[in-house]
């Protein structure tokens, strides 16, 4: 029997280790950015593109189905580069939470005119991470690893950009451009990542270890590394209460996250105070 469930859930678990790896890095830029909702808005324009091309007849684990969702990931990545601004007279999250609302909006009526539409809106926002195999953690891990290159080269406009805008401006640097860079490659982690975990499991992936890395506080590095270990720990939690509970693996991982973070604010909260 243990055999059995180690045979199905090391694929899904090396995938989550992936997933960790690269979400758990861009969120110490999103949550430097103060723009929280960027990868729930980008995953919902993606699950639109999807969406559009499901209304075509192309399932969701089809070439056609991945690009359509790039395309507008990047659409939207262009979206969010423009309205950065030196003076922030609107801010940014308002600008992303009307995206989000708005792709929400119109994968809900392009589901309306596509067979089994509800389902397809379901395994968007849930995933199907217990299906993945082997070949794909390895293309998974490609991708991502070539992603993880290009920020290594842009590291210093990157994180320049994230955390001083203003020194960024200051000392020359191509906002915008660096932006779109940026929101770009964001968007391919996104694109591909959503077709996997879901909308729900991404988001809690990006933001929850950068969370629980920002509440231990530390360096760059520091909160990397405990990020990393963070989402590490709650997906072997949430893989091993899905398969024993039989559970939804996606909707037990984010309960988990949720969980996680709890427990450890608390337990921060009452260290510090001793």
């Amino acid at each position: 029997m243990l055999g059995d469930l180690l045979a199905l859930l090391w694929a899904p678990f090396l995938m989550c280790l992936v997933l960790t790896g690269i979400h758990a890095y861009l969120g110490v830029h999103v949550l430097a950015r103060e723009v929280v909702f960027v990868d729930i808005a980008l995953a919902q324009i993606a699950a639109l593109g999807a969406t559009a091309a499901f209304l075509f007849g192309h399932e969701l684990d089809t070439w056609e189905s991945y690009g359509a969702g790039l395309l507008a990931t990047l659409v939207g990545a262009f979206v969010l580069a423009l309205t950065r601004s030196r003076e922030r007279r609107v801010s940014q999250e308002a600008v992303i939470g009307v995206v989000y609302a708005a792709s929400a909006a119109g994968a809900v009526l392009l589901s309306d005119r596509a067979p089994h539409g509800v389902e397809h809106i379901r395994a968007m926002l849930v995933g199907s991470i217990l299906t993945v195999n082997g070949a794909d953690v390895v293309k998974v891990g490609v991708l991502y690893g070539l992603v993880g290159v290009l920020h290594w080269c842009c590291r210093r406009p990157f994180f320049l950009i994230s955390t001083d805008p203003g020194r960024a401006y200051t000392e020359g640097w191509r906002v915008r451009l660096w932006d779109l860079v940026f929101y770009a490659s964001f968007g391919v982690v996104v694109t591909s990542s959503v077709r996997i975990a879901g909308v729900l499991l991404v988001f809690s992936y990006l933001i929850v270890p950068a969370l629980a890395a920002t509440i231990l506080g530390g360096t760059i590095a520091t909160r990397l590394l405990v990020g990393w270990g963070f989402g590490t720990g709650v997906s072997v939690v949430g893989i091993v209460a899905s398969a024993g509970l039989d559970l939804p693996t996606g909707a037990a991982i984010v309960c988990a996250f949720g969980v996680s973070l709890v427990a450890l604010w608390v337990v921060a909260s009452v260290n510090r105070r001793a």
